[in-house]
């Protein structure tokens, strides 16, 4: 979680319609004092922790499934996300245009949302992203490739993801210094 990326959640937040779908289901108070804290460059790991707990049960609602969704299914925040996204991959910048190019694709936004619709995936997932957040790198190198192997939405969405040069620019890696 970015300073940039919270900034774009936090344009989100702004929205009506972002807000209604989620006002009766989660703790506002709680989410903007989150997104504050993590727009700070100095956030320790307890309010990343804190996010992360916050995402997972969030996104096991269909109504917030459906917010969160907006996020790329509306021009104005896809693009500010997309130009996050572009800010924090400054020296990838073929990663980061390949990434832009996949979030405007009407196709690939299907493909994500049918991967966030499938209860296993997303159980994967958050396994994927804890064992990320904890540094068990080879975890999860071995989680990702149950998803690929276990979830047809995980494997369309690769699919999708490398019409649009998304996975060739990552394992490009960075440019050398």
């Amino acid at each position: 979680m970015d300073r940039n990326v919270v900034k774009v959640l936090l344009a989100a937040w702004r929205r009506p319609d972002f807000r209604a779908g989620l006002r009766h289901l989660i703790d506002l108070d709680e989410v903007t004092s989150l997104l504050a804290a993590l727009a700070v460059d100095d956030h320790d790991d307890e309010v990343r922790r804190r996010t992360m707990e916050l995402l997972r049960s969030a996104l096991e609602t269909a109504e917030i499934r459906a917010a969160v969704l907006l996020l790329i299914e509306t021009d104005d925040i896809r693009h500010s996300l997309a130009a996050a996204i572009s800010d924090n991959l400054a020296d990838r910048s073929g990663l980061a245009s390949s990434i832009r190019s996949a979030l405007d694709d009407p196709a690939v936004r299907a493909e994500i949302r049918d991967a966030l619709e499938s209860q296993g995936m997303r159980t994967l997932v958050w396994k994927a992203a804890e064992h990320e957040f904890r540094g068990r790198r080879l975890t999860l190198v071995r989680e990702a490739t149950v998803l690929l192997l276990r979830h047809r939405p995980a494997r369309r969405l690769v699919w999708a993801l490398k019409r649009h040069g998304v996975i060739r620019e990552l394992r490009r890696g960075p440019a050398p210094t």
